[in-house]
């Protein structure tokens, strides 16, 4: 027995993975994330190993963590709502210049010897909120950027740039800590705040593909539920996530951990090790543009294959070792990450993608705020290399349970290709 669901609009993929270039809004906006996601990611490196020098506890470093996501767990659904709601444009000039704002603020108490614990947890909590509305605004924006035709491609450039940063990000912040200290990082992803939001005034708003908002109706949010748990796809790509997120995604703990606690290297090991994990993502982001088809069974062995490097990565004994490692790991969770996504939008209704994405945003943001400060006291109970053996293990033992239960229900196999115009999910 087969069936099949096909949505309004139909998936016409672009030849190329770096077609959305070609659009010179999304050219306008992907060169401004270069600086914006470098700067975020060096903020976060210098937030964590300030955090770690003030307390001398991987656990503090955990609870930093849990303040910058708790807000999506508590608030992050009804960020979807927002973002449904409003111009995504205005939103992410909004949210980004509350972040830079934030970040003046942190950097005047780095600089000045000011700083407290309590002060940069307060700044990571203030960050989470604002991330509520900012995470599921710039993917959805993105959609508004390309059109439909280019969204894949787009959001696997987007992953590129973001693991890009992530690559800069770490290796110069890792530099300024020794040399000048981690307030300048600080400073820096203030300056490039606003440097997206001029960017954001410049678009040309005519070149835009807008979604036009809902109607206001008093069950939004119980909508966006219902279509996330009623849609295959969707479903099973986040519970896979749930796991990962919790577990493989709390790396800041984990690389904070074996740059002091292992491999003594200090804040230089620290923005090396996450620089070679961007390092592999990027490669990843990249090699997943060339993926033709997307399937739910993929995004299953994806997350699982990615959770299972990372428990082999516990067992590296040397820094080299580790490292390559580190990169394998980098491209695991972009394959995860470049079939997951993209699936859950294209299986997404456009009127309710930003309550949809929001979930994502929840599971994503959220699962790290329960993990961080669970990873940083199992790593305080068992050592680095424990934390990291169970930060992967569970999440590959969940992974092969979840695709023996799929297989169980049928053989459930959707699949996005890039030959078919459709959308389909087929049992048989």
């Amino acid at each position: 027995m087969s069936s099949a669901l096909s949505f309004p609009a139909r998936l016409r993929p672009a030849f190329s993975g770096f077609a959305p270039l070609s659009v010179p809004n999304y050219r306008r906006f992907a060169g401004s994330n270069v600086l914006a996601m470098s700067a975020t990611w060096m903020q976060r490196i210098a937030q964590d190993w300030l955090v770690l020098q003030l307390t001398h506890s991987v656990a503090a470093v955990g609870i930093t963590t849990a303040m910058q996501f708790a807000p999506s767990i508590l608030f992050g659904l009804h960020g979807g709502i927002v973002v449904d709601r409003f111009p995504r444009r205005r939103l992410l000039m909004v949210t980004q210049s509350l972040v830079g704002l934030v970040s003046v603020l942190l950097a005047v108490v780095a600089l000045t010897g000011a700083a407290t614990v309590w002060m940069v947890w307060a700044a990571a909590f203030a960050i989470g909120c604002v991330t509520v509305v900012d995470n599921p605004g710039r993917q959805v924006f993105v959609g508004e950027l390309v059109g439909r035709a280019h969204l894949k491609n787009a959001l696997n450039l987007n992953a590129a740039i973001f693991q890009l940063g992530a690559f800069i990000g770490p290796a110069v912040a890792g530099g300024l800590i020794g040399a000048v200290g981690g307030g300048w990082a600080f400073v820096v992803n203030a300056v490039a705040c606003g440097v997206t939001v001029v960017m954001l005034t410049r678009l040309d708003e005519r070149a835009l593909v807008p979604v036009p908002p809902p109607s206001r109706r008093p069950h939004a949010l119980r909508e966006g539920l219902a279509f996330v748990l009623r849609t295959p796809a969707i479903r099973y790509s986040i519970l896979m996530l749930a796991f990962l997120s919790v577990f493989t995604l709390t790396m800041p703990v984990l690389l904070a951990a074996f740059a002091t606690q292992v491999f003594h290297l200090g804040a230089s090991g620290y923005g090396l090790f996450n620089s070679l994990i961007a390092v592999g993502a990027v490669a990843g982001a990249v090699a997943s543009t060339r993926l033709t088809a997307l399937r739910l069974r993929l995004v299953v062995l994806c997350g699982t294959a990615w959770a299972a490097v990372l428990a082999v990565a516990a067992l590296m004994p040397t820094v080299q070792t580790f490292g390559v490692a580190l990169v394998a790991t980098g491209i695991g969770s972009q394959y995860f990450f470049q079939t997951g996504n993209p699936l859950v939008q294209l299986s997404t209704l456009p009127e309710v993608r930003g309550r949809v994405i929001s979930v994502w945003v929840l599971v994503v943001l959220g699962g790290q705020g329960i993990g961080g400060p669970l990873m940083g006291g199992i790593v305080d109970a068992v050592g680095a290399r424990g934390g990291m053996l169970v930060a992967g293990l569970l999440p590959a033992v969940a992974g092969v349970v979840l695709s023996i239960l799929l297989a169980r229900r049928g053989s459930l196999k959707l699949a996005v290709s890039a030959h078919r115009p459709l959308v389909a999910i087929t049992s048989r």
